[in-house]
């Protein structure tokens, strides 16, 4: 059980790392100093992390990876747009 709550605060810092970025990215629509190749691998890194959460049941990585997928491919999207 101790194992998990490392995981948990692990994903927890993770996550919430991107909620600043992901906040002022939606709200300027600015993502000219974002590298369209870094977040194309980024959030596929994230896609597989979350695919292995699953595969092995790990809530931790299910849960932040899931977060962190959703925030990551929001700003992909935006980037794409821009373009």
């Amino acid at each position: 059980m101790h194992i998990e709550i490392v995981g948990y605060l692990a994903a927890f810092l993770t996550t919430a790392a991107f909620f600043p970025q992901t906040y002022k990215t939606i709200r300027t629509r600015d993502t000219r100093a974002i590298s369209l190749a870094m977040y194309v691998m980024f959030t596929l890194g994230i896609a597989i992390w979350l695919a292995y959460g699953l595969l092995i049941e790990s809530w931790p990585l299910i849960f932040s990876n899931s977060l962190t997928f959703v925030m990551a491919g929001t700003i992909l999207v935006l980037k794409l747009k821009e373009r």
